[in-house]
């Protein structure tokens, strides 16, 4: 795949979300209204819940044959390999946890933590792609690794912190589903895609009715597809997943980005403790991601528990580490979860997400440009010599 290729999801993230805002702060807002919000398709779903509830499941199950793939044969497969990543995300998600609720300590806010911890993966690594020529190319595999593991706390999150009321005639209904497809994979020994897709959608139903958010149902669908090798070396999980990719990023996560950074730019929010809500987004993403991923691997690294890769500098981590800080997807997805009693909660928290993700890369393009006049300075004082 082409550096442009690679750039591309994260461009197409971009154009989404700017045209998004554009059309919310135009006349053409309330026909976006309409279309996404006001008029069901199918039963009692609009298309922005189509997108936020049925074709996030989509994109989960993407992340899950990612996560799955790691764990079975690539960074997450042995303890060795893994502790570096999962150390450093681990404090990727605890110290924003920690800046978040202690900004937000006395506010109504406090449930709006899992936004500060996500780290956006299409995006991070299509910023990674555009400043390639000037980062660690080698620490690509680290950072897809973190933000790999970050999204499975991101999902946990959601399982635990964001969850309805519980339907258990519909969670047991669900069990079942997934133990028949379970029994598929491995009794039955079924290689066809289509019997886990059709129990997938039946999966997914069940699921929505039983008040844990719809888009689990993907994880758990990754989780049962078969991952066995053919003579030909590829399994069911790998071309599934090679498939979703490029429909999750040129078209789910664009769309997603459409749907839900709809943001009417105002001022005046009439929201109470407003500063708390966007200093705990806007820090904790901006400055406790990349703390937290470059303090906790430190320590790791010196107490022997991780093992730093051995061509990366610290200060090439701590670049990489600063792409973190943009949370986008998941974190917009987790604030229409938090949020949903409030709408203008959610477009200002949104409008944090978004302010913290430009400053993010902002502050990845100063850090190597003064990286770069340093060694230009270097280079020329050694050749005046």
């Amino acid at each position: 795949m082409s550096q442009n290729q690679r750039c591309l999801p994260g461009v197409l993230l971009i154009c989404a979300t700017a045209i998004s805002i554009l059309i919310a702060n135009s006349n053409l807002n309330e026909i976006y209204n309409t279309v996404f919000h006001h008029t069901n398709l199918i039963a009692n779903f609009n298309l922005h819940m189509i997108i936020n509830d049925f074709m996030m499941a989509i994109f989960f199950l993407s992340v899950g044959l990612e996560i799955k793939k790691e764990i079975l044969e690539g960074s997450l497969s042995s303890i060795g390999k893994a502790s570096f990543p999962v150390i450093a995300s681990l404090g990727g998600v605890v110290v924003p946890a920690i800046i978040f609720m202690i900004i937000n300590k006395n506010t109504p806010y406090l449930n709006g933590v899992g936004v500060a911890i996500s780290t956006d993966i299409a995006f991070a690594v299509g910023i990674f792609m555009m400043f390639k020529s000037r980062l660690n190319s080698s620490l690509k595999i680290f950072l897809l690794s973190l933000a790999v593991v970050d999204d499975l706390i991101s999902i946990l999150v959601i399982v635990f912190l964001y969850s309805a009321r519980i339907n258990l005639k519909a969670l047991i209904i669900s069990s079942i589903i997934l133990l028949v497809l379970l029994g598929l994979n491995k009794i039955l020994n079924i290689r066809k895609v289509w019997p886990y897709i059709l129990g997938g959608l039946f999966l997914w139903f069940f699921i929505y009715k039983s008040g844990i958010h719809a888009t689990i149902s993907g994880v758990l669908l990754a989780a049962i597809i078969p991952s066995s090798k053919d003579k030909n070396g590829e399994s069911m999980s790998d071309i599934l997943e090679h498939k979703l990719t490029k429909f999750c990023n040129l078209i789910i996560l664009p769309l997603f980005a459409f749907a839900n950074t709809s943001i009417a730019i105002s001022f005046n929010s009439n929201v109470v403790d407003a500063s708390n809500l966007v200093m705990g987004i806007i820090c904790g993403l901006v400055i406790g991601k990349p703390l937290g991923v470059v303090l906790f691997s430190f320590v790791a690294t010196k107490l022997h528990i991780a093992e730093k890769p051995e061509t990366a500098s610290w200060i090439s981590i701590t670049e990489v580490a600063l792409l973190t800080g943009i949370g986008f997807t998941m974190s917009i997805f987790i604030s229409e979860l938090a949020f949903a009693y409030n709408e203008n909660v959610v477009n200002l928290a949104k409008l944090s997400i978004l302010t913290a993700s430009v400053i993010s890369i902002i502050v990845t393009q100063i850090a190597l440009s003064l990286k770069y006049s340093r060694l230009a300075v270097k280079i020329k004082s050694i050749v005046r010599q």
